[in-house]
């Protein structure tokens, strides 16, 4: 499965928690467009395509994102990522960033200094929520069902945030969340999963394509 961390938005520019449902930048979106044949080239190399495309856009848990399709988090800048690189959107909820609660959209920076020892419990604690909203341990869990649920098929592409891809490189290393989360994953970079009988394995982490 290649992962595509979708393109930047202003708050990951100012350093914010992600959430607010932004646009992706024009200039990140125009790279995106150059990314679609490398893209499209690496899944086909990679391994047999899947043969249905979903309609619709959200697909039930038994579908499979197929030829000219990808899974896609529920974020305007997933969806036009996706659609930058040639991809008719199949959104699964699954894949969505962590729900940052009343932190969503805020800049790292104030909630440091409004809500440290909140922060502070956050960074420490892959089960605390002090923002009202998911865990990383939630995250984990949901991005691992998906995975292992037959919906992360091998030969599939995935765009979204860095939370779901983290997640899913902790599923297939077997790292707690907090250690997950020290991967450094850069907009339009890709990220690959491939599977074994013994599970998933990683190919590569952070891959940037020069277009």
């Amino acid at each position: 499965m290649l992962f595509v961390r979708h393109a930047s938005t202003p708050g990951m520019r100012t350093a914010c928690f992600p959430g607010a449902d932004e646009d992706a930048d024009a200039a990140s979106l125009a790279r995106a467009h150059s990314l679609a044949s490398v893209v499209a080239g690496s899944v086909v190399a990679g391994s047999v395509v899947a043969g249905s495309v979903v309609a619709g856009s959200v697909v039930p848990g038994s579908a499979v994102a197929g030829v000219g399709s990808a899974w896609v988090a529920p974020s305007a800048a997933a969806r036009q990522t996706a659609a930058a690189l040639g991809r008719e959107a199949c959104v699964v909820a699954a894949l969505a960033e962590a729900d940052h609660g009343r932190w969503r959209g805020l800049p790292y920076g104030r909630v440091a200094q409004e809500e440290p020892d909140a922060l502070a419990s956050w960074l420490a604690d892959p089960d605390a929520a002090p923002h009202g909203g998911e865990s990383l341990t939630v995250l984990a869990a949901r991005m691992a069902d998906w995975l292992d649920s037959g919906r992360g098929e091998p030969e599939a592409v995935a765009v979204c945030d860095a939370g779901a891809i983290r997640a899913a490189l902790g599923h297939a290393l077997g790292l707690d969340p907090l250690r997950a989360a020290r991967f450094d994953l850069a907009p339009l970079s890709v990220t690959e999963l491939t599977v074994t009988r013994g599970g998933w394995r990683v190919a590569h982490v952070n891959r940037k394509i020069l277009s």
